[in-house]
């Protein structure tokens, strides 16, 4: 049998187990909006943790940060992975865990519905939604285009970019749109095993293929010494010059507590319990995952010496290709699906439970959310695919800006569950002042001062949420106390 029918093979049987665990979670979830959307808040440890961690692994880990260590080395495992590890399991407890009480408190469904219900302001869930829209839709991006990459680098050619994207895609609606929030969070169980343990596995066998860890580091070391060097700049500029790593930094902590779809993770757990082992692994599996992505870009550089620019982004599928057989080939062709997968559906899902129950009006009843919904998933995918194909910028340079535009929205998601004077005004000043330094700032019409964007944009969304509260007229206090009385009752353990 031929090298490309073996791939397809082990492709098709993880679409096949991908679609049958689908099929599973249609058959037992109800037609009502929090079944669909929050899986009927049933999740339990493996099944929290599998979906927070599978949900948080894109592209972004298994392509962009091997393509960024291709050119930087080891001092990228510096500028992400500690801050990672340390910062996301935190954020998950300090705004996670109030969120979670008060969403299930509520009977919430989605993050701009519970802040639309802490501020009593319907319209604030509009403002959340359209934010959350703006920079979740170029992180899908950054998830289907490293899978494009993938199977055009793997299929050698005979998969084009475009038809894998648009294949990823249709294979993620199908399941997404049939068994909701229970589809994504059991397929997330199978997906997150296959995508750490064959990095696990590729580490092994790719480093042995090599000549040995031990050989091949030294072989790193022999061509391109810089790698394991602090970088000659930074003290200077570049993203390891102190006020910009300073900034990624702040910006890789705090950003994911604010993707919606992590925080709807966080609301279907089932108890307490639950989210506190799942912050306990979290540090953990984060780390087993970056050391390997680091050294992968490392290793491309004695395989495939010279690579300028986004073309690095390819690195990690030319080992698969170069030093494991076909079968191996398509269980990493598997794992990038996986990984891509597991994010896609989470961040389809919640942009769809947003529109249908916080902005498209409710009037036809509890089946009504979930059948605009799943008509919303399509229109999604669609204008994802056409982006795509466009291709935009590196994964890496497209997902730091969604990174920095998701921090601006941290201040409101903090204060709105733990600042009682927080006014809907004072968020809405966050919120629109926060992207507006943003986006100047990207533009350069802001001074950088040695400092990125998000750390521009995070300072004006905290001055936006301060001054505008404390200079607007308090929500009264009934609202306040449904939202925030519940959450302080169970910190202070009552």
């Amino acid at each position: 049998m031929s090298a490309p029918a073996i791939r397809l093979i082990v492709i098709l049987v993880y679409f096949a187990i991908v679609l049958v665990i689908g099929a599973l979670a249609f058959r037992s979830t109800q037609a009502t909006a929090e079944d669909y959307f929050l899986g009927g808040r049933t999740a339990k440890t493996v099944v929290l943790f599998m979906a927070l961690f599978g949900t948080n692994i894109t592209p972004f880990v298994l392509m962009g940060i091997p393509g960024l260590a291709y050119h930087h080395g080891i001092a990228v495992f510096g500028l992400n992975a500690a801050i990672v590890v340390l910062g996301i399991p935190l954020s998950f407890w300090i705004i996670g865990y109030p969120a979670w009480i008060a969403s299930k408190r509520l009977g919430v469904v989605t993050p701009a519905e519970l802040y639309a219900r802490r501020f009593d302001a319907r319209w604030f869930g509009w403002l959340m939604f359209a934010v959350f829209f703006i920079y979740t839709v170029p992180y899908m991006v950054t998830a289907v285009a490293g899978v494009g990459i993938a199977v055009d680098v793997l299929s050698e050619g005979a998969i084009g970019f475009e038809l894998a994207a648009a294949g990823i895609l249709l294979i993620t609606l199908a399941y997404t749109s049939l068994g909701g929030m229970k589809a994504t969070m059991w397929t997330n169980v199978f997906q997150g095993a296959v995508f750490l343990g064959f990095s696990l596995l590729a580490f092994f066998l790719i480093s042995d293929d090599l000549g040995g860890l031990s050989a091949l580091m030294q072989r790193v070391q022999e061509a391109s010494p810089q790698l394991f060097e602090r970088p000659a700049h930074a003290s200077g500029q570049g993203p390891f010059a102190p006020g910009a790593w300073a900034s990624w930094a702040l910006a890789i902590a705090l950003t994911v507590i604010a993707f919606p779809h992590m925080l709807v993770r966080i609301f279907a757990a089932k108890d307490v319990r639950a989210l506190k082992n799942a912050c306990r692994y979290y540090p953990l599996a984060m780390i087993v995952l970056w050391v390997p992505a680091v050294l992968f870009g490392m290793w491309a550089t004695v395989d495939h010496p010279g690579l300028v620019g986004r073309a690095s982004d390819a690195v990690f599928p030319m080992l698969v290709l170069d030093h494991l057989g076909p079968t191996l080939q398509g269980v990493a062709l598997a794992g990038i699906l996986a990984a891509v997968m597991s994010t896609l559906d989470a961040q389809m899902l919640t942009l769809s439970s947003m529109l249908t129950r916080d902005v498209l009006p409710q009037a036809l009843g509890e089946r009504h959310p979930v059948r605009l919904g799943r008509l919303f998933l399509v229109g999604l995918a669609a204008l994802t695919w056409w982006i795509v194909v466009n291709k935009p910028a590196s994964i890496f340079k497209l997902a730091g800006v969604s990174f920095s535009g998701y921090v601006t929205l941290v201040p409101t998601l903090l204060l709105g569950l733990r600042w009682r004077r927080f006014t809907v005004w004072g968020a809405t000043a966050s919120l629109v002042l926060g992207n507006l330094v943003l986006a100047a700032s990207f533009a350069g019409w802001i001074p950088g001062l040695g400092l990125l964007p998000v750390a521009w944009g995070l300072m004006a969304a905290i001055v936006g949420a301060v001054v505008g509260s404390l200079f607007s007229p308090p929500t009264a206090p009934s609202v306040v106390e449904a939202v925030i009385g519940p959450v302080e009752r169970a910190l202070r353990g009552g």
